[in-house]
């Protein structure tokens, strides 16, 4: 509703998708800074999410399982690494665009994919049986 509301003031600067996701990601924003003490909660009930390594009988079975163990990982992460994850890996947008939409440079949404990437990677090592000090 937001950005049907103000699509009269949309410039054209931006790709359409890339300003709706602006506008989402205020509202998102707004919402999370109303129910803090709310969200909260969920996480310390999600906190044991990754509690072992989950084996399935088939392979595709084990892929879903670990694609959801990630996104779920992802959504542990500090808020501002995890919606540049999300805004980059999910909905394919470039670092340019999520700076655009985070109303950041883009050397610091490259730090927030970095930082995600590394800590993503530090609390996936144990589920998935990965060294994360060795190689990659």
């Amino acid at each position: 509703m937001a950005a049907y509301k103000a699509l009269s003031r949309y410039g054209g600067r931006s790709e359409l998708s890339t300003w709706v996701w602006s506008i989402a990601y205020r509202k998102g924003i707004d919402h999370l800074r109303r129910n803090r003490r709310q969200r909260d909660l969920i996480a310390e009930a999600g906190q044991d999410a990754l509690g072992g390594a989950q084996a399935g009988p088939a392979t595709a079975v084990q892929g879903r399982e670990r694609e959801k163990m990630v996104w779920e990982a992802v959504e542990r992460l500090p808020r501002l690494w995890s919606l540049a994850v999300i805004l980059h890996y999910r909905e394919g947008k470039s670092v340019a665009d999520i700076a655009r939409i985070m109303d950041n440079k883009g050397n610091t949404i490259k730090t927030y994919l970095f930082r995600g990437r590394e800590k993503l990677k530090e609390m996936l090592a144990e589920p998935f049986g990965e060294d994360t000090h060795g190689g990659k």
